[in-house]
């Protein structure tokens, strides 16, 4: 408890103080997109299919939603090799900035023994060929939480993978200060080349469950906490060196274990919040659809809350912090289609889209 009144009292005005408000008046809503959905975790679309939606399953399958409905037979379905359940299962898709032309899109999986399992793939232009399964890497996990989960495709056009910190509480083995183990960090591969060794780009990562490249330029993560304060991180694209995100000697700006930090530039989050109005952050998107009263702001919101917020950057600072007056339930994703509209994915089975 005294970690938090010291956070509080330093970093009120990043946490709901001077510039938080309330977003009643942005007229902002949800529109429900489809129902229906086993545990989805994520929802995707590869740069020019309009109108299409892909929707991770957590037991191991991807959905296409086309006009609000789920197509009989499932873009890929891989149950037989996912283990599922809890921070378990098929948690990431990333389609390459070629797909239309390439077909290859990238699965983060937990297989056998519950370990982290990155896959490239090829499909048909309607389904994933099976045969065309290409491991980029195998992370072995020690515990089954913190998985970390996510996949994307940056800027540079080579792939970027979140990888929690193995799990437990209080990263007991310290693993996110270490270089020796790709455990809390963020890396790097080329999935053009799978069987070059993986970088390590930044490390002191707890469960970056999910971060985004904004389309005009800026990585963000959302980096799930420990038993107090969720964090919103924020770089801009591309960065010089390598970075630390501070766990587990900070959670959030506060001290959390006394010991050396690692190595690499300390980043400190642009924008947090303590468990009192949620307690796992859900990391989202820069929004650039095609409404003007969201355009240009972050949103993300809280698995746990349902609440959403969303801000905008000035000048590397987070300005206007305002919750929204929309709410999911199990909210837990935020997903972008082709045309950079955003979708809000509940566990529960639902997937709305942000509306004016």
């Amino acid at each position: 408890m005294g970690r938090l009144v010291l956070f509080l009292a330093a970093a009120a005005a990043v946490v709901f103080g001077l510039e938080s408000a309330a977003g009643a008046g942005s007229g902002l809503r949800l529109v429900r997109v489809v129902g229906g959905l086993s545990s989805p975790l994520y929802a995707t679309a590869p740069a020019g299919e309009r109108g299409r939606l892909y929707v991770v399953e957590r037991s191991g399958t991807i959905r296409v939603v086309e006009k609000g409905r789920i197509r009989s037979e499932p873009f890929l379905d891989i149950r037989d090799r996912v283990v599922s359940g809890g921070e378990q299962g098929l948690l990431g898709l990333a389609f390459a900035p070629d797909y239309a032309k390439s077909r290859i899109f990238v699965v983060n999986y937990t297989g056998d023994h519950g370990d982290t399992h990155v896959v490239r793939y090829r499909s048909d232009g309607t389904r994933a060929i099976p045969s065309s399964a290409t491991r980029l890497l195998l992370v072995q996990q020690p515990y089954a939480n913190h998985n970390g989960g996510m996949v994307a495709y940056g800027p540079d056009g080579l792939l970027y993978v979140g990888m929690g910190d193995g799990g437990s509480g209080g990263d007991p083995e310290n693993r996110s200060q270490n270089m020796g183990t790709l455990l809390g960090k963020l890396v790097r591969l080329d999935p053009r080349k799978p069987a070059a060794a993986p970088t390590v780009v930044a490390l002191g990562l707890r469960n970056p469950w999910r971060f985004s490249f904004d389309r005009a330029g800026g990585l963000w993560i959302g980096d799930v906490g420990q038993g107090e304060i969720e964090e919103i991180d924020r770089v801009a694209f591309p960065w010089n060196g390598l970075l630390n995100f501070g766990w587990d000697v900070y959670e959030g700006t506060a001290s959390f274990e006394s010991k050396p930090l690692g190595p690499g530039r300390l980043v400190r989050p642009v924008t947090q919040y303590d468990h009192s109005v949620g307690c796992s952050v859900t990391g989202g998107y820069v929004y650039r659809g095609s409404v003007v009263a969201a355009r240009g702001r972050y949103f993300y919101g809280d698995y746990c809350s349902g609440r959403v917020w969303s801000l905008r950057l000035v000048s590397g600072v987070a300005r206007q912090i305002r919750q929204e007056p929309v709410r999911v339930d199990d909210l837990a994703s935020f997903g972008e289609d082709a045309a950079g509209e955003l979708y809000l994915v509940s566990l529960g089975g639902t997937v709305y889209r942000l509306a004016g």
